[in-house]
């Protein structure tokens, strides 16, 4: 008998409809999707597929999304599993499965994974590594925690997503502009945290019935920090084919301790942590949900396996089986340089010819789009084979030869 599965996904943006996609060629469920967004958004191969659509008002709203799952109950039977890709959504999402007796991430774990201050207390009292951090909501207790922890520092919103409105703060100039412009208060708090020297890591996992069962390590070429702070650098991020070595030890060990501190029982999260200098490690966030920035593709070609459509499964049946590691796979993210519009690329031509056998799939900015202000940038090229040293040659030659002008 199938399994009736509502999937939440505000805005049907491009990766969320290639995990709606995923879900609907899973044997033995029956998916109805919840938007913001009106139907006629959704592309025929997808709503042709699906059991039913309903529209709400705001997704975030976990009243809202109750009241979605009982009406779609009331025509196509008892709903088995509430699930969502989007980091906002989690929160909520785990309210409405409260109310409605669902299996699923309670809503503490998830405030643990949403609520970054909250996160790095529960890692601290764990006895895991992660940076020094404080909940700063004045002045005051801002320039206490500079003085504490020293500069650089790092302030980001405790909620916050994809690195958006996280700043490095330098000097105590830095901090009295930040201050000036953002100040913060108890009902707007910033998450102040000591800046981590290192190379920069993700550590995706799986675990099921609390238990690991599987993981994946990706190296940022540089940092997302770096990147949003340097309008100029296209950067890239590589799957290395073999991650075995015991210098990723440390990080396996802590990787899933955390996961499990957190609350997550059965699912796939994404952490970002650094590799210091002298081989320690530092967690720095973890969400309780699928990466984004084509990670998810970065992960199906370099397992051969659709990621897409595994993680719903996962979600809906608790079962996770990947094929080991065939390739590396890497992502080279395209940036626009100077101002205005997108104008034309540079460099696609030599791109192709040098490293076109390679390509396995690539999304290119188009003349006149508008740029993108996210550090994943304006487009991207996916590159895979069974070397790692391979991929991460064509990476660095491909965003030195690819040029997107603004005018």
């Amino acid at each position: 008998m199938s399994q009736h599965v509502v999937f939440v996904a505000p805005y049907l943006m491009d990766a969320t409809l290639r995990f709606v996609r995923g879900a609907t060629q899973i044997a033995d469920i029956k998916l109805s999707l919840v938007t913001q967004d009106p139907a006629d958004k959704l592309p025929d191969g997808i709503r042709t597929r699906l059991a039913a659509h309903w529209r709400v008002d705001d997704a975030m709203d976990p009243q809202q999304l109750v009241a979605a799952v009982r009406q779609l109950e009331a025509s196509l039977g008892h709903v088995r599993h509430l699930i969502a890709t989007l980091e906002q959504l989690q929160v909520p999402l785990a309210a409405a499965r409260a109310t409605l007796g669902l299996p699923g991430l309670s809503v503490d774990a998830a405030r643990n994974f949403r609520d970054k201050s909250r996160m790095k207390n529960v890692l601290r009292e764990a006895h895991l590594p992660c940076a020094r951090h404080a909940l700063v909501s004045s002045h005051h207790s801002a320039h206490d925690f500079a003085a504490t922890v020293g500069f650089p520092l790092v302030v980001k919103p405790p909620a916050g997503a994809g690195g958006k409105s996280t700043f490095r703060l330098d000097q105590h100039h830095d901090l009295a502009t930040f201050l000036e412009r953002y100040p913060p208060n108890a009902e707007q708090p910033a998450l102040f945290e000591e800046f981590v020297r290192g190379t920069e890591y993700s550590f995706d996992s799986v675990v099921i019935d609390g238990e690991p069962i599987w993981h994946s390590i990706s190296r940022y070429m540089p940092s997302p920090l770096t990147v949003l702070e340097n309008a100029w650098i296209q950067w890239c991020v590589i799957l290395p084919r073999d991650i075995s070595g015991n210098e990723f030890d440390p990080i396996r060990h802590a990787g899933f301790a955390a996961v499990t501190a957190l609350g997550l029982r059965t699912g796939l999260s994404h952490m970002e942590w650094f590799q210091l200098p002298d081989g320690r490690i530092a967690i720095s966030e973890v969400g309780a949900r699928p990466p984004g920035a084509q990670f998810t593709s970065l992960l199906s070609y370099a397992h051969d396996i659709d990621f897409y459509r595994a993680w719903p499964k996962l979600m809906v049946s608790a079962t996770f089986s990947p094929p080991p590691r065939q390739y590396a796979a890497g992502a080279a993210y395209i940036r626009g340089q100077g101002r205005g519009r997108i104008r034309r690329i540079h460099g696609l031509d030599e791109a192709q010819r040098r490293f076109g056998s390679l390509l396995v799939e690539a999304k290119l900015p188009q003349d006149g789009q508008s740029p993108s202000d996210s550090y994943e940038g304006d487009g991207y090229i996916i590159v895979r084979h069974p070397e790692t040293a391979v991929v991460e040659n064509a990476l660095q030659e491909i965003v030195k030869i690819i040029h997107v002008e603004l005018a």
